[in-house]
Protein backbone atom coordinates (compact mmCIF):
# COMPACT_ATOMS: atom_id res chain seq x y z
CA UNK A 1 0.00 0.00 0.00
CA UNK A 2 1.34 3.43 -0.94
CA UNK A 3 0.54 5.99 1.77
CA UNK A 4 1.24 9.70 1.33
CA UNK A 5 0.29 12.87 3.19
CA UNK A 6 -0.89 16.01 1.37
CA UNK A 7 -3.31 16.24 -1.54
CA UNK A 8 -0.46 17.45 -3.71
CA UNK A 9 0.92 13.91 -3.56
CA UNK A 10 -2.12 12.46 -5.35
CA UNK A 11 -0.85 12.88 -8.95
CA UNK A 12 2.42 11.19 -8.02
CA UNK A 13 0.66 8.27 -6.35
CA UNK A 14 -1.57 7.75 -9.39
CA UNK A 15 1.46 7.91 -11.69
CA UNK A 16 3.39 5.46 -9.50
CA UNK A 17 0.49 3.02 -9.80
CA UNK A 18 0.14 3.50 -13.54
CA UNK A 19 -3.32 5.08 -13.26
CA UNK A 20 -3.74 7.63 -16.05
CA UNK A 21 -7.53 7.51 -16.52
CA UNK A 22 -9.14 7.31 -13.07
CA UNK A 23 -12.82 6.68 -12.37
CA UNK A 24 -13.63 9.20 -9.66
CA UNK A 25 -16.14 8.21 -6.98
CA UNK A 26 -17.04 11.33 -4.99
CA UNK A 27 -20.19 13.20 -4.01
CA UNK A 28 -20.87 16.70 -5.40
CA UNK A 29 -19.55 18.08 -2.09
CA UNK A 30 -16.05 17.78 -3.54
CA UNK A 31 -16.74 19.55 -6.85
CA UNK A 32 -14.48 22.44 -5.81
CA UNK A 33 -11.40 20.21 -5.71
CA UNK A 34 -9.23 19.85 -8.79
CA UNK A 35 -9.41 16.08 -9.05
CA UNK A 36 -8.35 13.96 -12.03
CA UNK A 37 -11.23 12.07 -13.60
CA UNK A 38 -11.88 10.37 -16.91
CA UNK A 39 -15.35 9.42 -15.61
CA UNK A 40 -17.24 10.20 -12.39
CA UNK A 41 -19.82 8.67 -10.07
CA UNK A 42 -21.61 10.98 -7.58
CA UNK A 43 -24.35 8.85 -5.99
CA UNK A 44 -23.01 8.05 -2.52
CA UNK A 45 -23.74 5.46 -1.19
CA UNK A 46 -24.87 3.38 -4.14
CA UNK A 47 -25.80 -0.24 -4.75
CA UNK A 48 -25.75 0.13 -8.53
CA UNK A 49 -22.35 1.57 -9.35
CA UNK A 50 -20.90 0.38 -12.65
CA UNK A 51 -17.37 0.93 -13.92
CA UNK A 52 -17.36 2.54 -17.37
CA UNK A 53 -15.11 1.62 -20.26
CA UNK A 54 -11.84 3.44 -20.77
CA UNK A 55 -10.70 3.82 -17.15
CA UNK A 56 -7.67 2.17 -15.54
CA UNK A 57 -8.18 2.79 -11.84
CA UNK A 58 -10.67 3.93 -9.21
CA UNK A 59 -10.21 7.08 -7.13
CA UNK A 60 -12.39 7.53 -4.03
CA UNK A 61 -12.71 10.89 -2.28
CA UNK A 62 -14.91 11.09 0.80
CA UNK A 63 -15.86 9.17 3.90
CA UNK A 64 -16.60 5.51 4.46
CA UNK A 65 -19.68 5.50 2.22
CA UNK A 66 -17.76 6.86 -0.74
CA UNK A 67 -14.81 4.55 -0.18
CA UNK A 68 -17.03 1.49 0.26
CA UNK A 69 -18.89 2.39 -2.95
CA UNK A 70 -15.54 2.68 -4.73
CA UNK A 71 -14.37 -0.61 -3.23
CA UNK A 72 -17.40 -2.33 -4.73
CA UNK A 73 -16.41 -0.89 -8.11
CA UNK A 74 -12.80 -1.98 -7.64
CA UNK A 75 -13.79 -5.52 -6.65
CA UNK A 76 -16.13 -5.83 -9.64
CA UNK A 77 -13.61 -4.51 -12.17
CA UNK A 78 -10.31 -5.67 -10.68
CA UNK A 79 -8.97 -2.12 -10.99
CA UNK A 80 -6.64 -0.62 -8.36
CA UNK A 81 -8.17 1.75 -5.82
CA UNK A 82 -6.68 4.95 -4.41
CA UNK A 83 -8.55 6.55 -1.52
CA UNK A 84 -8.53 10.12 -0.21
CA UNK A 85 -10.36 9.81 3.12
CA UNK A 86 -12.19 12.90 4.42
CA UNK A 87 -13.40 11.32 7.69
CA UNK A 88 -11.85 9.01 10.27
CA UNK A 89 -13.68 5.86 9.17
CA UNK A 90 -10.63 3.72 8.31
CA UNK A 91 -12.44 2.14 5.37
CA UNK A 92 -9.39 2.76 3.19
CA UNK A 93 -7.48 -0.03 4.95
CA UNK A 94 -9.70 -3.04 4.30
CA UNK A 95 -10.77 -4.79 1.13
CA UNK A 96 -14.19 -5.60 2.63
CA UNK A 97 -17.14 -3.32 1.99
CA UNK A 98 -20.81 -2.88 2.69
CA UNK A 99 -23.25 -2.12 -0.12
CA UNK A 100 -25.97 0.40 0.75
CA UNK A 101 -28.59 2.12 -1.34
CA UNK A 102 -28.94 5.94 -1.41
CA UNK A 103 -31.25 5.69 1.64
CA UNK A 104 -28.33 4.04 3.50
CA UNK A 105 -30.14 0.72 3.84
CA UNK A 106 -27.88 -2.31 3.67
CA UNK A 107 -28.10 -4.24 0.39
CA UNK A 108 -25.26 -6.67 1.02
CA UNK A 109 -21.50 -6.51 0.90
CA UNK A 110 -18.40 -8.16 -0.39
CA UNK A 111 -14.64 -8.25 -0.50
CA UNK A 112 -11.85 -8.20 -3.03
CA UNK A 113 -11.23 -4.49 -3.52
CA UNK A 114 -7.74 -3.92 -4.96
CA UNK A 115 -6.31 -1.52 -2.39
CA UNK A 116 -3.36 0.32 -3.86
CA UNK A 117 -2.92 3.76 -2.32
CA UNK A 118 -4.06 6.26 0.29
CA UNK A 119 -3.54 10.02 0.31
CA UNK A 120 -4.36 11.82 3.57
CA UNK A 121 -5.11 15.55 3.58
CA UNK A 122 -6.09 16.92 7.02
CA UNK A 123 -7.45 20.15 5.53
CA UNK A 124 -10.27 18.15 3.92
CA UNK A 125 -11.56 17.29 7.42
CA UNK A 126 -11.90 20.89 8.65
CA UNK A 127 -15.52 21.24 7.50
CA UNK A 128 -16.59 17.83 8.81
CA UNK A 129 -19.67 18.37 11.04
CA UNK A 130 -19.47 17.62 14.75
CA UNK A 131 -21.58 14.44 14.66
CA UNK A 132 -19.61 12.94 11.77
CA UNK A 133 -16.31 14.00 13.36
CA UNK A 134 -17.11 12.37 16.69
CA UNK A 135 -18.80 9.33 15.17
CA UNK A 136 -16.09 8.40 12.69
CA UNK A 137 -13.40 9.07 15.31
CA UNK A 138 -15.15 6.70 17.73
CA UNK A 139 -15.37 4.18 14.91
CA UNK A 140 -11.60 4.51 14.51
CA UNK A 141 -11.12 4.01 18.24
CA UNK A 142 -13.22 0.86 17.98
CA UNK A 143 -10.90 -0.39 15.24
CA UNK A 144 -7.94 0.04 17.59
CA UNK A 145 -9.70 -1.53 20.56
CA UNK A 146 -10.96 -4.62 18.77
CA UNK A 147 -7.70 -5.18 16.92
CA UNK A 148 -6.01 -5.64 20.30
CA UNK A 149 -7.97 -8.85 20.99
CA UNK A 150 -8.90 -10.12 17.53
CA UNK A 151 -7.69 -13.72 16.90
CA UNK A 152 -5.57 -12.53 13.97
CA UNK A 153 -3.73 -9.87 16.00
CA UNK A 154 0.05 -9.60 15.68
CA UNK A 155 2.78 -7.53 17.27
CA UNK A 156 2.49 -5.11 14.35
CA UNK A 157 -1.27 -4.74 14.65
CA UNK A 158 -0.90 -4.23 18.42
CA UNK A 159 1.58 -1.41 17.78
CA UNK A 160 -0.70 0.28 15.25
CA UNK A 161 -3.70 -0.11 17.55
CA UNK A 162 -1.91 1.40 20.53
CA UNK A 163 -0.63 4.35 18.51
CA UNK A 164 -4.08 4.91 17.09
CA UNK A 165 -5.84 4.76 20.45
CA UNK A 166 -3.36 7.18 22.00
CA UNK A 167 -3.70 9.77 19.24
CA UNK A 168 -7.48 9.52 18.94
CA UNK A 169 -8.09 9.80 22.68
CA UNK A 170 -5.68 12.69 23.01
CA UNK A 171 -6.92 14.74 20.06
CA UNK A 172 -10.68 14.18 19.80
CA UNK A 173 -11.67 16.49 22.69
CA UNK A 174 -9.54 19.30 21.24
CA UNK A 175 -11.06 18.81 17.79
CA UNK A 176 -14.59 18.98 19.20
CA UNK A 177 -13.67 22.13 21.13
CA UNK A 178 -12.20 23.87 18.07
CA UNK A 179 -13.07 22.04 14.82
CA UNK A 180 -11.07 24.51 12.71
CA UNK A 181 -7.76 23.90 14.49
CA UNK A 182 -5.65 22.00 11.96
CA UNK A 183 -3.18 20.64 14.53
CA UNK A 184 -5.60 18.43 16.47
CA UNK A 185 -7.37 17.51 13.22
CA UNK A 186 -4.04 16.26 11.85
CA UNK A 187 -3.33 14.24 15.01
CA UNK A 188 -6.81 12.73 14.89
CA UNK A 189 -6.40 11.74 11.25
CA UNK A 190 -3.02 10.17 12.02
CA UNK A 191 -4.62 8.23 14.86
CA UNK A 192 -7.41 7.05 12.59
CA UNK A 193 -4.84 5.98 10.00
CA UNK A 194 -2.96 3.88 12.57
CA UNK A 195 -6.23 2.38 13.80
CA UNK A 196 -7.29 1.64 10.24
CA UNK A 197 -4.00 -0.13 9.60
CA UNK A 198 -4.59 -2.20 12.75
CA UNK A 199 -8.03 -3.05 11.39
CA UNK A 200 -6.49 -4.19 8.11
CA UNK A 201 -3.90 -6.32 9.90
CA UNK A 202 -6.29 -7.89 12.42
CA UNK A 203 -10.05 -7.46 12.10
CA UNK A 204 -13.37 -6.63 13.74
CA UNK A 205 -15.17 -8.17 16.70
CA UNK A 206 -18.48 -7.98 18.55
CA UNK A 207 -18.82 -4.21 18.97
CA UNK A 208 -18.57 -3.67 15.25
CA UNK A 209 -20.95 -6.52 14.52
CA UNK A 210 -23.56 -4.85 16.74
CA UNK A 211 -22.99 -1.49 15.07
CA UNK A 212 -23.22 -3.00 11.59
CA UNK A 213 -26.48 -4.80 12.38
CA UNK A 214 -28.02 -1.61 13.74
CA UNK A 215 -26.79 0.60 10.92
CA UNK A 216 -27.79 -1.81 8.19
CA UNK A 217 -31.28 -2.35 9.55
CA UNK A 218 -32.19 1.26 10.32
CA UNK A 219 -29.91 3.29 8.06
CA UNK A 220 -28.06 4.77 11.05
CA UNK A 221 -24.55 6.28 11.04
CA UNK A 222 -21.93 3.59 11.50
CA UNK A 223 -19.74 5.82 13.66
CA UNK A 224 -22.52 6.72 16.06
CA UNK A 225 -23.45 3.07 16.46
CA UNK A 226 -19.84 2.15 17.21
CA UNK A 227 -19.64 4.96 19.74
CA UNK A 228 -22.52 3.33 21.62
CA UNK A 229 -21.66 -0.35 21.10
CA UNK A 230 -17.94 -0.37 21.92
CA UNK A 231 -18.23 0.01 25.70
CA UNK A 232 -20.67 -2.88 26.30
CA UNK A 233 -18.63 -5.11 23.99
CA UNK A 234 -15.47 -4.34 25.99
CA UNK A 235 -17.28 -5.12 29.25
CA UNK A 236 -18.47 -8.42 27.78
CA UNK A 237 -14.94 -9.37 26.72
CA UNK A 238 -13.07 -8.23 29.83
CA UNK A 239 -13.25 -11.64 31.53
CA UNK A 240 -11.46 -13.39 28.66
CA UNK A 241 -9.03 -10.72 27.37
CA UNK A 242 -8.22 -8.58 30.43
CA UNK A 243 -4.63 -7.94 29.32
CA UNK A 244 -5.73 -6.58 25.93
CA UNK A 245 -8.21 -4.22 27.54
CA UNK A 246 -5.58 -3.17 30.09
CA UNK A 247 -3.23 -2.39 27.18
CA UNK A 248 -5.98 -0.35 25.57
CA UNK A 249 -6.25 1.64 28.77
CA UNK A 250 -2.50 2.23 28.86
CA UNK A 251 -2.62 3.58 25.30
CA UNK A 252 -5.57 5.81 26.23
CA UNK A 253 -3.87 7.04 29.40
CA UNK A 254 -6.47 5.62 31.79
CA UNK A 255 -7.01 2.67 34.11
CA UNK A 256 -10.66 2.50 33.01
CA UNK A 257 -10.83 2.54 29.20
CA UNK A 258 -14.53 1.63 29.16
CA UNK A 259 -15.45 4.65 31.25
CA UNK A 260 -13.24 6.86 29.08
CA UNK A 261 -14.91 5.56 25.92
CA UNK A 262 -18.36 6.27 27.36
CA UNK A 263 -17.29 9.82 28.24
CA UNK A 264 -15.90 10.39 24.74
CA UNK A 265 -19.14 9.09 23.24
CA UNK A 266 -21.18 11.50 25.38
CA UNK A 267 -18.83 14.33 24.47
CA UNK A 268 -19.64 13.60 20.85
CA UNK A 269 -23.37 13.66 21.57
CA UNK A 270 -24.04 9.91 21.64
CA UNK A 271 -26.08 8.79 24.64
CA UNK A 272 -28.57 5.96 24.01
CA UNK A 273 -29.92 3.83 21.19
CA UNK A 274 -33.41 5.21 21.79
CA UNK A 275 -32.16 8.62 20.71
CA UNK A 276 -31.77 7.22 17.18
CA UNK A 277 -35.29 5.84 16.97
CA UNK A 278 -34.31 2.19 17.35
CA UNK A 279 -37.46 0.27 18.36
CA UNK A 280 -36.97 -1.47 21.71
CA UNK A 281 -39.21 -4.36 20.69
CA UNK A 282 -36.86 -5.21 17.80
CA UNK A 283 -33.65 -5.58 19.81
CA UNK A 284 -33.94 -9.37 19.85
CA UNK A 285 -34.07 -9.37 16.04
CA UNK A 286 -31.05 -7.06 15.88
CA UNK A 287 -29.23 -9.45 18.22
CA UNK A 288 -30.02 -12.40 15.96
CA UNK A 289 -28.64 -10.48 12.97
CA UNK A 290 -25.54 -9.54 14.96
CA UNK A 291 -24.74 -13.11 16.02
CA UNK A 292 -24.25 -14.32 12.45
CA UNK A 293 -21.90 -11.50 11.43
CA UNK A 294 -18.20 -12.23 10.98
CA UNK A 295 -17.19 -9.84 13.74
CA UNK A 296 -19.36 -11.62 16.28
CA UNK A 297 -17.96 -14.98 15.22
CA UNK A 298 -14.39 -13.67 15.59
CA UNK A 299 -15.04 -12.29 19.07
CA UNK A 300 -12.77 -13.88 21.71
CA UNK A 301 -15.80 -14.63 23.90
CA UNK A 302 -18.67 -16.34 22.05
CA UNK A 303 -21.88 -14.31 22.29
CA UNK A 304 -25.33 -15.82 21.98
CA UNK A 305 -28.24 -13.82 20.57
CA UNK A 306 -29.69 -13.58 24.08
CA UNK A 307 -26.43 -12.18 25.46
CA UNK A 308 -26.17 -9.69 22.60
CA UNK A 309 -29.75 -8.58 23.20
CA UNK A 310 -28.84 -7.83 26.81
CA UNK A 311 -25.87 -5.75 25.67
CA UNK A 312 -28.13 -3.80 23.35
CA UNK A 313 -30.63 -3.22 26.15
CA UNK A 314 -27.84 -1.93 28.37
CA UNK A 315 -27.37 1.01 25.99
CA UNK A 316 -31.02 1.46 25.06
Amino acid sequence: MIVRWGLGELPGVLHELGIARPFLVASPRWDSLDLPATARWTEIPSHRIEVPEGVDGVLAVGGGSAIDTAKAASAESGLPLVSVPTTYSGSEWTCFFGVRDPDKRMRGGGAGAKLAGIVYEPELTLELPRAETAGTAMNALAHAAEALYHPARTAESDRCAAEGAELITGSLPAVLEDPRDLGPRTSLLKGAAHAGEALGLAGLCLGHAMAQALGGRYGLPHGAMNALCLAPALRFNDSVVPEAIENLGKAMGTKDPVDRIEKLARLGGFERLRDFGVPENELDEVAEATAVRAGAKANPRPASPAEIAELLRSIY
